[in-house]
């Protein structure tokens, strides 16, 4: 039986997903293997934070929820905070991340 954290965590990624794909920073292709060898946070030194939501967050957050292991925290809502700054039509995937890392509270 999944805990309550665990369909919440579920939950958010699809809706992640969605906003992602409805505002255009879903990608088609995928990353160049080597964008995957990253070494600062959020990837910021080979990918976009919307390559790092797509490729490494969302994956994580649903192999997260599979196994019921989670971190003690997600400052995920911050980040998005700081990257979107300025663009009009992220306003719901920010809240989305922000609620996001509320459920780690």
């Amino acid at each position: 039986m999944k805990s309550r954290l665990q369909e919440e965590v579920a939950r958010y990624v699809g809706l992640i997903e969605a906003e992602m794909r409805r505002i255009g920073l879903w990608q088609g292709q995928p990353l160049r293997p080597q964008q995957l060898h990253f070494t600062q946070a959020f990837a910021m030194d080979t990918m976009s934070f919307a390559q790092w939501l797509q490729f490494v967050f969302l994956p994580r957050a649903r192999e997260a929820a599979a196994a019921d292991q989670f971190p003690s925290a997600s400052s995920v809502g911050a980040q998005a905070v700081r990257e979107f700054d300025g663009n009009p039509y992220a306003g719901d995937l920010v809240t989305l991340l922000s609620e996001f890392d509320a459920l780690f509270d």
